[in-house]
């Protein structure tokens, strides 16, 4: 049995619920109805990065405006934040499809980094060793002193120094003859420069015979194992090692050569897939070299440790020999080469991981500094002015910064 005063307080809910009805829906003369208000949630705490963000990339559109380069790509990362992701300009000259973040580019030489990356990968899970011979695993690799072909390592190659001339046979692999016929047939009619680790010349078919040890060591085809050891853990989900990847992806670009008075599209070509991917092969996204930096500044362990990063890096040879790299801001003396990368002395102290890229058209540009844990990446589809001046303008733009905060 419901007691009196049970009664009254189910009276009183019931009443109450019905006011709270009608205040928020309006009764039936069509009153407004009560909305409840709830309160916006608190903005997000500006980057600390923002100004650099803004000012590299107001630097960028203009330039790109006086350039007339077609189209450009642009990725920022400080530590495990990207700062800038930003598209420029067209995929194609002539072309109205713009350049965003997941547009595929040809990387060129910047797919050397990538080699030496995953040798050091393969090193850290002792399947290679940087002193490792490469007769051991590529029986076809020969010299014209054969002494000399027995005793090159992993490392030479990595590091342009098996002794071999500048560029050798590099004509023959844009002629798209098989690596095992260079290494083999050609090599042996070069004169060698140098005693390995010795003498420093810019290879791109000796530098792919790394690619071929690390399948031999593996049994996986070195763009799988780039898939596999660097692409997928890095979250890198717009790069490819082949041309058909490249050819098939509906958000590529193409490259571009300039007539005289304007830019004018030109053919993807298969050049480099095929007999030297590790020296030229790599296709990706600025969103994609977003990910890539923070991997060479040491934020994915799981993929390569800084101590390994530490081996790739590390300063094989000078090349103070070989033209300037950056002749009005890095001292010729202040260049050398590690596994894949140029090691360059920076003006003000501290040393900056750095490579170019040209294949097909395509020019590409990074440039990290380990210490201040910031590296920028730059693409094009075309061979523009601006790549000349885009790693050294960044960096003034960020010294200019560090300042500003201390």
């Amino acid at each position: 049995m419901i007691s009196r005063h049970s009664t009254i307080l189910l009276l009183f809910l019931a009443q109450w619920l019905l006011l709270l009805s009608v205040s928020c829906t309006g009764d039936a003369r069509g009153q407004a109805a009560v909305s409840i208000v709830i309160p916006p949630p608190p903005k997000p705490k500006p980057s600390p990065w923002q100004p650099l963000a803004d000012g590299y990339a107001r630097f960028f559109e203009q330039s790109m405006r006086l350039s007339g380069a077609p189209g450009a790509a642009v990725a920022i990362v400080k530590d495990s934040q990207i700062v800038l992701l930003r598209g420029f300009g067209v995929r194609a000259g002539g072309s109205q499809d713009s350049v965003d973040i997941h547009t595929i580019f040809r990387l060129g030489s910047l797919s050397k980094g990538f080699a030496g990356v995953l040798a050091g990968v393969l090193v850290a899970d002792s399947v290679l060793s940087w002193d490792e011979p490469v007769r051991k695993r590529y029986p076809e690799f020969k010299l014209s002193d054969s002494k000399q072909a027995e005793r090159v390592q992993l490392r030479h190659l990595l590091s342009h120094t098996t002794g071999l001339p500048y560029h050798a046979f590099t004509n023959l692999i844009e002629q798209d003859y098989p690596l095992e016929k260079i290494a083999g047939e050609y090599f042996p009619k070069a004169r060698l420069f140098g005693r390995e680790g010795e003498f420093y010349a810019y290879q791109n078919a000796a530098f792919s015979v790394a690619g071929e040890m690390m399948q031999r060591a593996t049994g996986i085809a070195y763009p799988e194992l780039l898939r596999r050891k660097i692409f997928e853990p890095a979250g890198m989900k717009d790069a490819s090692c082949d041309h058909a990847s490249m050819a098939n992806a509906p958000n590529h670009a193409l490259p571009n050569a300039w007539t005289g008075y304007n830019w004018r599209a030109e053919e993807l070509s298969g050049g480099y897939y095929a007999n030297a991917a590790p020296a030229g092969g790599v296709n990706a996204s600025a969103a994609d070299m977003g990910q890539w930096l923070q991997v060479l500044l040491g934020c994915e362990p799981s993929i390569i440790t800084a101590a390994t990063l530490d081996q790739v890096f590390q300063p094989m040879i000078k090349t103070d020999k070989e033209r300037r790299i950056f002749p009005n801001w890095i001292a010729r003396d202040g260049a050398a080469y590690a596994m894949g990368w140029r090691v360059l002395t920076l003006p003000q102290g501290g040393e900056l991981m750095y490579h170019s890229g040209y294949v097909n058209g395509f020019r590409s540009e990074i440039a990290l500094n380990r210490g201040d844990g910031v590296g920028i990446c730059v693409l094009f589809n075309a061979n523009s002015d601006l790549a000349r001046q885009c790693i050294p303008e960044f960096f003034r733009q960020w010294e200019q910064f560090k300042a500003t905060r201390h």
